[in-house]
């Protein structure tokens, strides 16, 4: 970059327009004239050409874009405007024009350097296409891809409008804590720290559920909250260690209820954000129109893995099946646990759905309540949208002896080596002896449906800063 000494920036700027309000307010200039309003804009300088005497810049802000139209014969320090690299923040002053070809511009009378850009954003047709440096320098990444700034737009906009849904339903927000003293309300291996002040280990949240369940217990019947949760587990293109989920949780309801909710939730966010429940994801036609495809998880994997499996098939036999699917099989798993592997080994990274998938083996759920009419099943179901899961919800299991036993067998599985399985949670069990009325839960990955709204293939590119390897060098 060109080396030039640079004059102090000022402590602020006063804006007068965004230059989509620029724009807005002179929808229609004839070429060649000009408005009479002279206005103050304020924003990265990112294109730049001389023709002689006079140039022309682009200059860009959170709201959008215009054009900057200097002369030497009219413009402050025209030399130094031309000076100016590609990237530094200034503030201009001066009428809003069109051009001769018809260009709305700001006809800059005078301008001030806010900020030097001392790093390229890249290529000013292509901008940043390293996906590493993407990731990394979220900044850059930003302002020389639009279309990532758009999708975090629009990941915000996604956020506010469910917040807006679960309000209009009646439920009410709410904050709970991110350190916990136990590590429960899913199965994963936690990321564990030390509280110097009570020498005492803790763990950051691997679920939101057991606070949000206890707020139920104490009067509060459609609770939600929208965190931040941390599971101690590698990276792929649709697993980061930290990301974010909704909660939701709805007393005298059951896991049927909360299947209307979420089909109701993100058909909603479709129609809002896109404008359609019918969309195209990953090349693939998706319709998300409610209501979706109910089946159980038996019915499935007799659909995609061709096999006829229950709970009462012996254990053997679903070692043998699951062998056969390239499923690492451990010796303590039973029935329940194995038919889970091998659906997700099978079956559903071919659901391209939307799929509800119904009534999962008590054995993998400690959370969730006995299936009314199936022993040996509890009422739970996944949604599964292009082959991801995207939400896990219950009918919530309330018999606090019941939640002893589950909890009691689950600290059994972590004794025998299991890292991700759950420990006895008294002040729990004890918000159960209070009584939770009937009640249904659902969690949903916010990464995961901000991924299906914008097209985006990794959960990378929905997350500002995601987990990276150290680099290297």
């Amino acid at each position: 970059m060109t080396e030039r000494p640079r004059p102090a920036v000022p402590y602020r700027f006063e804006r007068t327009a965004s230059t989509a309000e620029v724009r807005a307010a002179h929808p229609e200039v004839p070429p060649g004239t000009g408005t009479g309003e002279v206005v103050s804009v304020a924003g990265r300088l990112m294109l730049r050409r001389e023709q002689g005497r006079i140039a022309f810049g682009e200059l860009r802000d959170s709201s959008g874009r215009v054009q900057l139209f200097a002369g030497a014969a009219w413009t402050e320090d025209f030399a130094g405007f031309v000076d100016l690299d590609l990237g530094d923040w200034i503030g201009a002053t001066g009428e809003v024009v069109a051009t001769r070809t018809g260009e709305l511009s700001v006809k800059v009378d005078r301008w001030v350097l806010l900020a030097e850009a001392r790093r390229s954003f890249g290529d000013k047709w292509h901008g940043i296409s390293d996906p590493d440096h993407r990731y990394r320098q979220r900044y850059a990444d930003l302002w020389a891809n639009e279309g990532s700034r758009d999708t975090f737009l629009a990941r915000s906009r996604m956020v506010s409008l469910t917040r807006r849904f679960m309000e209009g339903r009646g439920f009410v927000e709410v904050e709970t804590p991110v350190l916990h003293t136990l590590a429960g309300g899913a199965s994963a291996k936690p990321f564990v720290t030390h509280h110097n002040a009570l020498d005492m280990e803790m763990y950051l949240r691997i679920a939101l559920e057991l606070h949000l369940k206890r707020l139920v217990v104490g009067g509060i019947e459609s609770v939600f909250e929208i965190g931040r949760v941390f599971r101690n587990e590698g990276l792929s293109p649709r697993h980061n260690p930290e990301f974010t989920m909704l909660e939701a949780y709805q007393a005298y309801a059951d896991y049927h209820d909360m299947m209307e909710l979420v089909e109701q939730l993100v058909a909603h966010l479709a129609r809002e954000m896109l404008g359609t429940t019918t969309l195209t994801y990953a090349g693939r036609p998706l319709d998300l129109t409610p209501p979706w495809r109910r089946a159980t998880m038996f019915e499935l994997i007799a659909e995609h893995a061709g096999v006829e499996v229950d709970l009462g098939t012996p254990p053997a036999e679903l070692a043998r099946l699951a062998a056969g699917f390239d499923v690492p099989v451990e010796e303590h798993w039973g029935p329940g646990k194995l038919i889970v592997e091998i659906y997700e080994k099978t079956t559903e990274p071919a659901l391209w759905g939307p799929v509800l998938v119904m009534d999962y083996p008590k054995e993998v759920s400690p959370l969730a309540r006995d299936h009314r009419r199936s022993p040996g099943l509890v009422e739970r179901f996944e949604a599964i949208v292009a082959g991801r899961e995207l939400c896990n919800a219950f009918s919530e299991l309330g018999d606090p002896d019941e939640q002893r036993r589950t909890f009691e067998d689950q600290a059994r599985a972590k004794a025998a080596g299991d890292e991700e399985a759950m420990v006895v949670d008294e002040d729990y069990l004890r918000a159960l002896d209070y009584g939770l009325p009937p009640t249904g839960g659902v969690g949903i990955g916010i990464d995961r449906l901000a991924m299906l709204l914008t097209g985006a293939e990794t959960i990378r590119d929905v997350i500002l800063f995601p987990t990276l390897r150290p680099e290297q060098g």
